[in-house]
């Protein structure tokens, strides 16, 4: 953009970026998806089906079968079956099924991509860059532990649990499926999955990848829902395993339900994590790493560096920086490969933020927000910083689980340990230092399962992740993601 100098000249003033969307055409949805069951979609039994939207537009992506008790137990039923010679199969055998779906989800990476933009609101950058690829890593990684089972196990025989039922939620569909399926696959179990209800289409997709690699039907099946449908496999007598990831609130119920049965239960739930800035920090890149800690997937992160603790010598620079920084997010068409900020998932989710916010300015704490226009149509939210907050905030204690950061501020290391601590979840939490004795040592006192240092958001295959407290319980990933999925 020019415009005129007095002299009669032109002089930049300002630069956009022009639009850059991904083109849609690749994805070709149907109007109207069923149940995937024993190696086939199949109609539910009620003939029932909801609908799901793409949240930037409110556009009706497609129809999706409603799974009701009867849906749950045939998939149930299906995976008992295919279990008698899933886990019978070798290691290598199991294996050679694992790395053909991550090869043919490499080929359709473009496809899943833009359809997970489209169900679920995120930026395509994120979606081509981090979730798909991270989803293809994790099903090559297990597929090598395979064969290998003895070797995870310090000599001990790791034998199948039997049928796994998982839950997944909708911040990141297909990434949080391949955590689970893929772990239970190499270990020799077999699956039903249930995605969430505003965002099953990659996870139906992925259906599609799994005929394609020709895996054995009833090995993984696929029943779409709501949280209803969700409690019938929880309380189905005949699964071995539950499997989690969501809310704190639906946790404790599923572990309510499961109390005195045999099922095994692992928990991956909500957080509040503490993203702390000691005054050595380099504090440009901090910055950075604070954007990317709690507007990454508009917040829409368990582990979102949600709570920021500064110390008090650098505070204000860092807000100021921070204010600076924020107005240069891009927020818009999910599709658009510059947008940095996409949709806020669903309407109730974009209400929940709203509220909360209100509360805390009710509360006291002061809001800042860049100038940006925002989509007349779909759901969405600026990024947002909330500043003159205390622990004694709703909005430090409650997981927002949206593009809302709320500052406290700390003088010395022990503060910021007992600030970071005063929580009841404790899922993840970042801290930025030139020192590596300050980390270590931060790092050993803090309540966290992940801790990162001059970084945030950093994820791999190989390495472990989940909480302690109301965070909940068991590890996704690594060596210590296959543990859930067998006895000895």
């Amino acid at each position: 953009m020019r415009r005129n100098r007095q002299d009669g000249q032109s002089a930049p003033t300002a630069w956009a970026y022009s639009p850059a969307p991904e083109p849609r055409a690749i994805v070709k949805l149907q109007p109207r998806y069923g149940l995937f069951i024993n190696g086939a979609f199949v109609e539910p039994h009620s003939g029932r089906y909801f609908t799901t939207l793409n949240p930037a537009t409110e556009e009706v992506l497609a129809e999706v079968a409603y799974a009701e008790a009867e849906d749950v137990d045939r998939a149930v039923r299906a995976a008992r079956h295919a279990y008698e010679h899933w886990s019978k199969l070798p290691g290598k055998e199991r294996a050679k099924y694992l790395f053909r779906i991550a090869r043919l989800l490499q080929e359709r990476a473009r496809e899943f991509a833009v359809l997970e933009s489209l169900d679920n609101g995120k930026p395509i950058r994120e979606t081509r860059d981090v979730d798909i690829p991270l989803t293809i890593a994790h099903f090559f990684y297990y597929a090598g532990w395979a064969d290998k089972l003895e070797y995870a196990f310090q000599g001990r025989t790791p034998r199948p649990l039997g049928v796994a039922g998982q839950i997944i939620p909708w911040n990141f569909p297909l990434l949080m499926a391949a955590w689970k399926i893929a772990p239970a696959l190499a270990t020799g179990n077999t699956v039903v999955l249930k995605p969430a209800e505003t965002t099953p289409l990659t996870a139906l997709l992925l259906a599609e990848v799994l005929q394609q690699a020709e895996l054995p039907p009833g090995v993984v099946n696929i029943i779409t829902g709501d949280g209803q449908t969700g409690a019938w496999l929880v309380q189905h007598p005949d699964v071995d395993k539950i499997a989690f990831t969501g809310s704190t609130e639906v946790g404790k119920l599923i572990q309510k339900a499961v109390a005195g049965t045999r099922k095994r239960l692992t928990l991956e739930l909500g957080g509040k994590a503490a993203h702390v800035i000691f005054e050595d920090a380099a504090i440009d890149q901090a910055v950075e790493g604070i954007v990317n800690g709690i507007y990454f997937n508009q917040g829409h992160v368990c582990c979102a560096g949600s709570r920021l603790l500064v110390q008090e010598s650098i505070a204000d620079l860092v807000i100021r920086k921070l204010k600076r920084r924020i107005q240069l997010l891009r927020i818009g068409d999910p599709l658009d490969k510059n947008t940095d900020v996409g949709a806020i998932n669903s309407l109730p989710q974009l209400q929940k933020i709203e509220r909360l916010v209100q509360v805390g300015m009710q509360e006291g704490a002061e809001i800042y927000q860049p100038d940006c226009p925002l989509p007349e149509r779909g759901y969405w939210y600026r990024p947002t910083i909330l500043t003159n907050v205390s622990m004694a905030h709703t909005v430090a204690r409650e997981e927002i689980f949206g593009p809302v950061l709320s500052v406290l501020t700390f003088r010395t290391p022990d503060e910021a340990v007992q600030i970071a601590n005063n929580i009841r979840y404790g899922l993840s939490a970042g801290v930025w230092t030139n020192k590596g004795s300050r980390y270590l040592e931060f790092a050993a006192r803090v309540k966290a399962g992940v801790v990162w240092c001059n970084t945030y958001n950093k994820f791999d295959p190989t390495s472990p992740f989940g909480g302690y407290k109301e965070s909940g319980f068991g590890r996704e990933g690594g060596v210590h993601g296959l543990l859930p999925y067998v006895a000895f």
